[in-house]
């Protein structure tokens, strides 16, 4: 089963996956890739854009490969605000989406108590994408769709 655990920076998506997969599952988390990728002494967090980058592709190499295990394992996939075109490819692959959101006010929190300041912006993107969305076609925090 392919889960695609998504919601703003610094809602809890990483904890929401800790809570519910197993050590036997694949988790695919862009900062546990950058993490790993970075020295010693590197942000947990990093945005530099040159280990972006690698994290990045290293995480689509993962992506690509995990899919095609999906009849062997569980996938827990953390994607921030997915695409149109990633959205529909989650859908034939079944996936269940789940959204991660403690609400705005909460996540500024966080983002201004543990995270790079330019995270209030894809945050701030994230829940205007939100608000732009038809109201029964918003997903509610925490839930499966």
């Amino acid at each position: 089963m392919l889960y695609v655990v998504t919601g703003p920076p610094a809602a809890g998506k990483s904890t929401w996956i800790e809570a519910h997969a197993k050590p036997t599952d694949v988790v695919i988390d862009l900062d546990r890739i950058t993490s790993a990728l970075t020295g010693p002494g590197a942000p947990h967090w990093s945005q530099h854009p040159l280990h972006l980058r690698v994290a990045h592709r290293a995480r689509y190499a993962a992506m690509d490969e995990a899919f095609q295990l999906l009849d062997q394992l569980d996938v827990y996939l953390i994607h921030t605000m997915p695409s149109a075109k990633h959205l529909a490819k989650y859908k034939r692959l079944q996936a269940r989406i789940v959204v991660v959101d403690p609400g705005e006010s909460i996540v500024m929190q966080r983002i201004e108590a543990m995270r790079a300041p330019e995270m209030r912006r894809v945050a701030t993107r994230w829940y205007n994408a939100r608000r732009r969305l038809p109201q029964q076609a918003t997903p509610r925090p925490a839930m499966e769709w």
